[in-house]
């Protein structure tokens, strides 16, 4: 039995069983099943598929802080996997597997494995997981939240890092302690982040895919770190801000000293988001009110009148080959001549002008359009050479996330032919004079799919070759179009964040599974903004009006603020919606961006633009219930949006909006104040 005390933490090992038999974060017993220590599995050249795990091991040993396990079975009778373990400001795990069989490769390993309480809604003794998913999420439920196996093809839900899941930590919380577990990896290598019911608890899971070629040994070379802190969010992304300041990744600086960035960045310009074709994604795709592109002029500046601040219309379903049927979006819809007219129109009035794009798939044809075929270029120009390849190494189709828009594959931007793909495709773009372009829009937090293709400029096994090869392929985007700022669509991932310097933030999904909590914004504010995007899949009640709600969360995160129009120039509540009858009232919502963006100018700026946030302490108001589509009841959530923060001078603040027309009353530290109606309150402690 192997057992380590540090800073609230009592951890026993029992080698024999190969799993933890005991967890203590202060006086709680947190381990509530025994289960394997570890599980890898190993892919042979064919694809198929083993699994090892701790429990198989016949020949265990200990000697200082490392645990041997060896004796598997045939093939791997030779096969070592040592678990180190440490005492370190806490505890910190490492791993190394040696001796692989010369035809097999180690695909990942997920270490180190504990079961720990069911959540709180379904045991009282349990207690809740944030979870840094589409920026933040605070989750009580698990039976709300859906789990995606991340495998061949890849998903655009899958909960990888870099990927949907934006930071290399999660964390499990009680009322008075947690547990901080964190891998502290200056690669940004990929990892499944992810938790799951295990036989009487959840299973807290860290996935590291090894990158790893046939018969090679993997080890990490970081540690996975485990820690207490209170029962506050803000204590464990604490914990993860202070690692990630210490060890930036390439290319990230806080947002004052970034000269990359335009003068627009720090104006906070309102974007307004709308189609040119069509209603919603799968409509038939015929011109709509909004074009030619110039039509949407008179309402776009009717937006800027009403709110004294500039725009950018960010376009959908402008691509002149296919909505949202990457990679070839160039010549626009309509051809270059009417999109440049409304292009100088907008840069003549002062705003900008904003295109998404669907980032590195490779559209075989279209099911939108159905004269966009692609089949013969890809025959034609050995296209298949530059897709991701299945674990048999075959260029099987991909793109699992938006099937009832396109058919096809994905690129793989760490082969060569599929960044020659990649560069002909956007290289006119980037020369178009465009100012923003979310060009990994279905590439969330701008991270590549899987890819196991033995012949490319990469092991044949996902890794950190994966983050290494997109820092490097933005690095040139960023260079070929240096007027131009990129996205992605969710947040970007940590590793991409000196390259994609404002992305989409999806915290209006995160309602659907529990409450959003700003952990992006918490952590890597005073390096990137983002915008609150067009809020598609928003699982409120169309017939209830959350958008001031939603816009009053994004602001006071410090985030720029989105309206998205139907085609008519009426307001969506949000994006896909097919519910006309209940749209927002547009000059009520006009009011509370104006409201709120003379607030930005004024006492706000200092805070919101690249302000550090801080934890919010003693906020108290009341609460509301929001009803929820698909049976899924009611969310309950805070009347008021508040956010605390730091500016550059020292002072701290707290930023408090209210999205209703009406004086609403709030507290902090027990002292009384009143929240303005349609506006931001600023309350300097």
């Amino acid at each position: 039995m192997k057992k380590l005390i540090s800073n609230n933490i009592e951890l026993q090992i029992n080698e024999e069983m190969g799993a933890i038999s005991s967890l203590k974060i202060g006086k709680r017993e947190c381990c509530v099943s025994n289960i394997p220590l570890f599980i890898a599995r190993l892919r042979d050249k064919k694809g198929e598929c083993a699994y090892i795990d701790a429990a198989m091991a016949k020949n265990v040993s200990i000697a200082n802080s490392d645990i041997s396990f060896g004796g598997f079975n045939d093939p791997f009778s030779k096969l070592n996997i040592t678990v180190s373990v440490c005492e370190n400001e806490g505890i910190e795990w490492g791993l190394k597997v040696e001796s692989v069989p010369c035809e097999y490769a180690v695909e990942w390993v997920e270490i180190p494995k504990i079961c720990m309480p069911r959540l709180i809604d379904n045991d009282e003794n349990g207690g809740r997981i944030l979870f840094p998913y589409d920026e933040g999420l605070i989750i009580s439920d698990e039976t709300k939240f859906v789990r995606y196996e991340p495998e061949f093809p890849s998903s655009g839900a899958y909960l990888m890092f870099p990927n949907k899941v934006c930071s290399q930590f999660f964390a499990y919380l009680f009322d008075d302690i947690g547990l901080y577990i964190g891998a502290h990896d200056t690669k940004r290598g990929l990892k499944c982040i992810d938790f799951y019911p295990s036989e009487n608890g959840i299973a807290m899971q860290i996935r590291l895919f090894s990158g790893a070629d046939y018969g090679k040994d993997f080890k990490t070379d970081f540690p996975i770190v485990w820690k207490t802190c209170d029962g506050n969010w803000m204590a464990a992304a604490d914990i993860y801000r202070n690692w990630f300041e210490n060890n930036l990744p390439k290319g990230v600086l806080p947002i004052k000293e970034n000269a990359y960035l335009p003068k627009w960045y720090e104006d906070s310009p309102l974007v307004v988001t709308y189609p040119v074709r069509g209603i919603h994604d799968m409509d038939k795709m015929e011109p709509n009110e909004l074009f030619p592109y110039v039509n949407a002029l008179p309402i776009l500046n009717k937006i800027k009148k009403a709110i004294n601040s500039p725009i950018m219309a960010l376009l959908m379903h402008w691509e002149g080959t296919a909505p949202w049927a990457p990679p070839y979006v160039w010549p626009p819809f309509g051809g270059v001549e009417k999109f440049n007219e409304f292009k100088d129109a907008l840069h003549k009035n002062g705003d900008l002008l904003g295109v998404y794009c669907s980032g590195f798939g490779y559209t075989s044809r279209s099911t939108i359009i159905e004269d966009y075929n692609c089949e013969e270029k890809i025959k034609n120009e050995d296209v298949l050479r530059g897709v991701c390849h299945s674990p048999s190494n075959k260029p099987e189709l991909g793109i699992t996330c938006c099937p009832y828009q396109r058919y096809g594959y994905d690129i793989c931007p760490a082969s060569s032919r599929g960044r020659e793909i990649l560069f002909e495709a956007y290289t006119p773009l980037f020369k178009s004079g465009v100012d923003y372009a979310q060009i990994l829009d279905q590439n969330h937090g701008g991270g590549q799919y899987l890819c196991y293709a033995q012949e490319h400029d990469h092991p044949p096994m996902p890794g950190d070759w994966m983050t290494e090869a997109m820092q490097e392929l933005l690095c040139k985007w960023n260079t070929l179009a240096p007027n131009m700022l990129f996205g992605c669509e969710s947040a970007a991932s940590e590793p991409f964040i000196g390259n994609l310097l404002m992305s989409d933030n999806r915290f209006e999904l995160n309602y659907a599974f529990g409450v959003p909590v700003p952990v992006y914004a918490y952590i890597y504010h005073e390096y990137v903004r983002n915008f609150m995007g067009n809020q598609v899949g928003c699982p409120f009640d169309t017939k209830i009006n959350t958008l001031s709600y939603r816009l009053a969360y994004s602001f006071s995160i410090g985030d720029i603020m989105t309206l998205t129009l139907s085609p008519n120039g009426s307001l969506m509540t949000h994006w896909g919606t097919r519910d006309f009858e209940s749209c927002p009232n547009m000059d009520n919502t006009l009011a509370l961006i104006r409201n709120l963006m003379d607030f930005y100018k004024t006492d706000g700026k200092k805070y919101l633009y690249n302000g550090r946030m801080k934890a919010t302490d003693g906020f108290k108001c009341e609460s509301i219930e929001i009803p929820m589509t698909n049976n899924r009841g009611n969310a309950i959530l805070p009347r008021l949006l508040s956010s605390s923060w730091e500016a550059e001078n020292g002072r701290t603040a707290y930023i408090v909006v209210n999205p209703e027309a009406k004086p609403v009353s709030f507290k902090i530290r027990d002292k009384e104040y009143t929240a303005k109606p349609l506006n931001a309150t600023l309350t300097v402690i």
